[in-house]
């Protein structure tokens, strides 16, 4: 172990923050790793992972990790925050919330999988109509494991950093490799949508070379990678063969629709004739544009004094929703 490591360790220890000092030894781990010090090495890893399951034992209330923020050059690229959102807390089809399911049962009992010379999934790919429920996942994922979520926007990265890209993109890679977190890829389609532009074809190839490497890496932090586009077609295929699952989201069918309206609408309940008369209007819309719908009318039954709602007044604001979508060609 290197003395910046030593360092590092102490300096982490000194400021609280045990999440970066875990982080470290892992570095240390993988280190010894590439020197050939397998048994080492695994004895760091499943240290680590013990420390980490006793921190997720903490009371309810006690953050387990102090909350890590990007550093240096990513301060502004990256957006952190603590979700405590949870699947539960998602209206999801079966077969997405047992695929979630999975992703989170792997993640928690990974040193497990090690022990058996298996890594948990870490590499995820959402796709999907905007409002579907991508980004909400990636707080429902960070919230279930109590791990900090990180944003990237990469249309954000393009425009600002053009030239610098991949670059960029390696610091962000090394975050993901030294600090555990769910790490959202939101707008990936920008990395795709570019490739057919003659002016820029060489800089778009080099970034997608970069992050076909990246993706490649041993991640020994285990962090989740979650890669969110809106246009799946345009995405490299051999990009989207990198990611352990690929989860596909539809816009909700009349049933989802209830009952996200209902969950939304809280104790303003309404009656199953009422119900009957809402669900066409319902189609089309997404989650985002239904959850938008319920909370127009729960705010003004609050700021009336309403006990209840009408079914007029859910209609005309799901109808509002539909003339906008229209209007801007969602």
């Amino acid at each position: 172990m290197s003395t910046k490591q030593i360092v590092a360790l102490l300096n982490s220890h000194v400021a609280g923050d045990e999440e970066q000092f875990l982080s470290i030894a892992l570095q240390v781990a993988a280190q010894q790793a590439r020197q050939g010090n397998a048994e080492e090495a695994n004895q760091l890893k499943r240290l680590v992972q013990k420390a980490r399951e006793r921190l997720g034992n903490a009371p309810t209330g006690q953050a387990p990790i102090p909350l890590a923020r990007p550093r240096g050059e990513l301060q502004g690229l990256v957006e952190s925050s603590y979700p405590k959102t949870k699947l539960d807390n998602m209206v999801l089809g079966e077969a997405i919330r047992s695929r979630l399911q999975r992703v989170v049962r792997q993640q928690s009992e990974r040193a497990t999988l090690r022990d058996h010379g298996q890594v948990p999934a870490t590499h995820l790919l959402l796709v999907g109509p905007p409002g579907t429920g991508k980004t909400m996942t990636a707080s429902a994922l960070a919230g279930e494991l109590r791990l900090p979520l990180f944003t990237a926007r990469l249309d954000s990265l393009f425009s600002r950093f053009f030239g610098e890209t991949a670059g960029k993109l390696r610091l962000l890679f090394d975050q993901i490799a030294q600090t555990r977190g769910v790490y959202l890829l939101d707008e990936f389609d920008a990395i795709g949508s570019r490739r057919g532009d003659p002016n820029d074809v060489g800089e778009i190839r080099r970034v997608l070379n970069s992050v076909l490497s990246f993706m490649e890496e041993p991640n020994s932090t285990d962090s989740i990678v979650i890669a969110a586009t809106n246009h799946v077609e345009i995405l490299d295929k051999a990009l989207a063969r990198r990611f352990d699952e690929v989860i596909e989201y539809r816009l909700p069918d009349p049933e989802s629709a209830r009952a996200i309206l209902s969950r939304r609408l809280g104790r303003y309940r309404l009656t199953a004739k009422a119900w009957a008369s809402i669900a066409p209007i319902t189609e089309g819309l997404s989650q985002g544009e239904l959850v938008r719908a319920a909370d127009a009318v729960v705010k003004d039954a609050i700021l009336e004094g309403a006990k209840s709602i009408s079914a007029d007044h859910l209609r005309i604001a799901l109808q509002d929703r539909q003339i906008f979508r229209q209007s801007f060609g969602h």
